[in-house]
């Protein structure tokens, strides 16, 4: 920042150098990059992953179905109750949760009109046999997640956004620091050369004369 707004202090300074002035310039330009340009990039960014996740979450819901479902008994050890459908076996085995929740076996009837049976994750405090219950299907009854809520759709927009805006600033610091990090190189060199040349008639009398 103090390098930013000292651009116009050493435009007319005599001590000024050419890449006193450039790194000024430089650290101007970075200063308005972060300042402006990522945060319209964050804003863009978050704009179309909102627009993606909002297409995804309203497509979750016309696929995805609340239907009821009744509690048959608590689930065995066994991966599914004897007897259910293969497919509602590993729909039942990809939405276990944790060993501590309770798993029970339960019947419900899809959107399509088909019975289906198999393990579904339940309440700490399992429900009692004959006990109704809803979860989420698809059309055909195999077990899925619940859909995309727009609030979470986005908040996660918004968190896309600000990473991008964050990225893009951190980007540009860098870039800056580089560029800063090659000057103060470059003005070594000069001054080592200066020296070199001035060193052998230092504290001569009549040197330079």
């Amino acid at each position: 920042m103090r390098t930013a707004l000292g651009v116009w202090r050493w435009r007319r300074n005599p001590l000024r150098r050419p890449t006193d002035l450039f790194e000024a310039w430089v650290a101007f330009a970075a200063l308005v990059c972060v300042l402006v340009v990522a945060p319209a990039i964050g804003w863009v960014a978050g704009l179309r992953v909102d627009g993606t996740l909002q297409q995804a979450a309203h497509q979750q819901r016309q696929e995805r179905h609340l239907v009821p479902a009744v509690v048959l008994r608590p689930a065995p050890d066994t991966a599914a109750a004897p007897g259910a459908s293969a497919s509602a076996s590993a729909d039942a085995s990809a939405q276990r949760t944790a060993p501590h929740r309770t798993q029970i076996v339960a019947a419900w009837t899809a959107p399509d009109g088909s019975s289906h049976q198999g393990t579904v994750p339940a309440a700490e405090e399992p429900p009692r046999p004959g006990e109704r219950f809803r979860i989420w299907t698809d059309a055909r009854g195999r077990l899925v997640g619940q859909p995309l809520d727009p609030s979470a759709a986005v908040f996660h927009a918004g968190m896309a956004g600000l990473a991008a805006a964050i990225c893009v600033a951190t980007l540009v610091e860098t870039v800056r620091r580089l560029v800063v990090r090659r000057l103060m190189h470059r003005r070594y060199i000069r001054l080592d050369r200066a020296w070199a040349a001035a060193g052998p008639d230092w504290g001569r009398a009549g040197a330079g004369s």
